[in-house]
């Protein structure tokens, strides 16, 4: 039996690791059920239309942070060590959650945002933790696993917000107070804010360093580690980038973090268009309930179809693969249409029993293969791994995360600016952006092909 094989999985080093990434999706999104309102309640503008401007530039406050600290996080962990970078990222969400919910103007709010996407940088350090405690016995459970983080978090992040905003409105008997009368939103902050103090706890009790030169045990080295991928001191971006499968890596994980974005705004705007337009004309209830499925589905994508497919394929083909689904995925949306137009009646707009049941059946599909293309995201941590130089696994790691940070930046506003073009100069039927979303898709397949090549030609 080998080494990595006879080696334990580090349970509770895992879990903690889990929590601590979790952090960062019920950090960003606990304030989207509410963060209109507060807006309003600060009276930022007195024109109710320019509310959502005011969110927007809230929202973009933490992801713009978030982008610009994620390489210096991977950088520094490269050098101190990932368990103190872990830590403190943590430490510094929950300080910037709680003194979010004691902001009391647009400029405290947009501060402790950034503070807070600063922070949450160091998701390229929990990356490489996680890279560095997984080995070819136990990646078909670790990877998964972690891959959980983001659809549990992106849940339980807006349930806070939307259940402890207003406390002392909605719960007088509990929360009846002065204090969360004068602040309506502290209390889903301060519970945001324990979480990330759990993630600590955790983190301090069961974290171990896993940097190779800064713990106490060797590393070993099996198959998820490239022999192609050499220490070589501390290399540059530039160094870095001139690593073909690394550069391949980076630019199809920014395709694909902008596709999955894209296709989040697109699904809830095709769904909401009316038929004629070329959308479902589905009501917010059905829309919620497709939302909801669509958590459940990545779960079960995470928990099911990943370890079957780590354990039988190797990871560069079924991230490429991955990559290759989603040409199909914007391709299903103008069919979907059309089994509306044909199943509708011409007099009330009413849609058949029938019809209902397919076009219900097509976006469960749908949603199946969006989350299918979406594991390729968890496996860029082993990517990573696998080609980076061991001295530079923060660093590169960081790399490809800002690439990853990118494409979820711009890919909602890219989207849903040419959904609202296509739909009013209607082009091509109002299905342009189908088109431009295709063209896309195609690209970053095309891309990621780099990876299955790179992998060829090292042996791996």
């Amino acid at each position: 039996m080998s080494e990595s094989a006879a080696k334990p999985l580090p349970k509770a080093q895992l879990a903690a690791l889990v929590l601590v990434r979790l952090i960062d999706p019920v950090s960003y999104t606990q304030m989207f059920p509410y963060i209109n309102q507060f807006m309003a309640e600060l009276q930022v503008t007195d024109d109710p239309a320019k509310v959502g401007f005011y969110s927007g530039l809230v929202e973009s406050a933490f992801s713009l942070s978030q982008l610009v600290s994620i390489y210096q996080w991977g950088r520094i962990s490269d050098a101190v060590g990932r368990r103190p970078a872990v830590l403190a990222g943590a430490l510094g969400i929950a300080a910037s959650s709680v003194m979010f919910g004691f902001s009391g103007s647009l400029t405290t709010v947009l501060l402790t945002r950034c503070l807070g996407g600063l922070s949450s940088g160091n998701i390229a350090v929990v990356n490489s933790a996680v890279a560095e405690i997984t080995n070819s016995a136990n990646q078909a459970i670790v990877i998964p696993i972690y891959g959980l983080s983001w659809p549990i978090g992106s849940t339980i992040g807006p349930l806070i917000g939307g259940t402890f905003a207003h406390a002392a409105t909605r719960y007088p008997r509990c929360f009846g107070w002065g204090f969360f009368e004068e602040h309506p939103y502290f209390l889903p902050c301060a519970i945001s804010a324990m979480l990330a103090l759990a993630g600590v706890a955790m983190g301090v009790t069961f974290i171990e360093e896993t940097l190779p030169g800064k713990r106490s045990t060797p590393p070993e080295r099996d198959s998820t580690t490239s022999p192609g991928a050499p220490a070589v001191g501390s290399p540059g971006i530039k160094q870095l980038l001139s690593l073909p499968v690394l550069r391949t890596v980076a630019l199809s994980g920014y395709a694909l973090s902008f596709l999955a974005m894209s296709f989040e705004v697109l699904f809830v705007l095709f769904c909401y268009t009316p038929v004629h337009s070329g959308g479902l004309a589905f009501s917010s209830a059905q829309i919620g309930y497709f939302l909801a499925a669509a958590g459940l589905v990545a779960v079960l994508c995470q928990v099911l179809v990943a370890p079957y497919l780590l354990r039988r394929f190797e990871c560069a083909k079924i991230y490429y693969v991955c990559m290759r689904i989603w040409p199909v995925i914007f391709a299903a949306f103008p069919l979907l249409n059309l089994i509306a137009r044909w199943g509708m009646d011409a007099g009330t707009g009413a849609l058949s029993a029938s019809t209902t049941a397919v076009l219900w059946t097509g976006i469960g599909t749908l949603l199946v293969l969006s989350r299918t293309g979406a594991v390729a995201s968890s496996l860029s941590v082993l990517l990573v791994k696998q080609n980076a130089p061991q001295s530079s696994l923060g660093q590169s790691n960081g790399i490809v995360q800002f690439a990853m940070c990118l494409g979820r930046t711009i890919g909602p506003f890219f989207a849903s600016s040419v959904f609202a073009l296509s739909i009013k100069s209607e082009f091509l039927g109002g299905f342009a952006w189908v088109g431009v979303m295709m063209l896309v898709s195609m690209l970053g397949a095309r891309v990621s092909r780099g990876v299955c090549a790179g992998h060829q030609s090292a042996g791996l």
